[in-house]
């Protein structure tokens, strides 16, 4: 696999910063959103599993080398700095457009607003989303789905060996240490010693989960696509836990029974592993290029 190049795309407030893979100019590019608290180097593994096309992977605003963008942040922010990156990545191409997680609803939303673009979208361990209850307090959701990772963003680290072992402890990761893990471990810090800390800010963090647990686009999203997509969710949860974000029981619920979506699971795969396993990472290439 070629090495990752950075490029920065001009987006209002400023540039984003995409990781990209070259891959065959001559073949379809995908371009790749990450999750809440994650960057662009989460799809390391895919990249170099796709090596035979080119992979564009944002630092969504808010994140990684695109910290310094301004606000406002959510959903729809996230939608018009992924169409300036096609624009200029990609002009007059359609594109795959793959999401994770939090990364999942951005794609679901850009595609159902923007079908022309896209070719095909695949979604994994997210993108499918359930109303809130009325008077949902917001941080109690976001404690109850990503407490661990927003406490991170408030801790402090004295180098980056510490911030490395800080992952390696975590339930979901530990098995699964390696180059590609630290890659995306690195690539988040900022700061200086020993003060350094996770590059995510809590107020983007924040706005992009409200649009996610309680906004009102989430939920009819990935219902209004006319693009042919798939979901593939983890069997276990953001801890290797045995619940994971989707079931059987919930996906069926969810109506997407003569929509453009199809849904299955990839075994023994949790919320991060989908990404990070070999199985669960070819169960992703091998619907890129469906």
């Amino acid at each position: 696999m070629s090495r990752p190049e950075e490029r920065g795309v001009p987006v209002a407030g400023g540039d984003l910063a995409v990781t990209c893979w070259p891959g065959d100019p001559a073949a379809e590019p995908v371009i790749a959103l990450h999750g809440i608290t994650a960057n662009s180097r989460t799809f390391t593994a895919l990249a170099r599993e796709l090596s035979d096309r080119p992979v564009y992977a944002p630092d969504l605003r808010g994140r990684a080398g695109s910290r310094a963008l301004p606000g406002p942040y959510g959903l729809t922010a996230h939608v018009s700095d992924v169409l300036a990156l096609h624009d200029h990545l990609a002009p007059g191409r359609q594109v795959t457009l793959l999401g994770h997680s939090m990364g999942a609803f951005v794609a679901a939303l850009a595609a159902s607003r923007h079908p022309g673009r896209y070719s095909r979208v695949v979604l994994a361990d997210g993108g499918l989303g359930f109303p809130a209850p009325p008077g949902t307090d917001l941080d109690a959701q976001l404690e109850a789905v990503i407490g661990p990772a927003m406490r991170r963003l408030s801790l402090t680290f004295p180098d980056r060996a510490a911030y490395r072992a800080f992952f390696r402890d975590h339930p979901a990761l530990a098995a699964h240490w390696g180059p590609d893990i630290e890659t995306y471990v690195d690539h988040d810090l900022t700061g200086s010693p020993p003060a350094l800390r996770s590059s995510c800010l809590l107020e983007a963090v924040r706005a992009d989960g409200a649009d996610v647990l309680t906004g009102p686009v989430t939920p009819g999203a990935l219902r209004r696509l006319t693009v042919p997509a798939t979901l593939l969710w983890a069997e276990r949860g953001l801890l290797n836990e045995p619940q994971g974000l989707y079931d059987a029981a919930r996906v069926a619920a969810a109506g997407l029974a003569g929509t453009a979506v199809t849904a299955r699971a990839v075994p023994d795969t949790n919320h991060y592993t989908i990404l990070l396993a070999p199985h669960g990472v070819r169960a992703l290439a091998e619907e890129v290029r469906a």
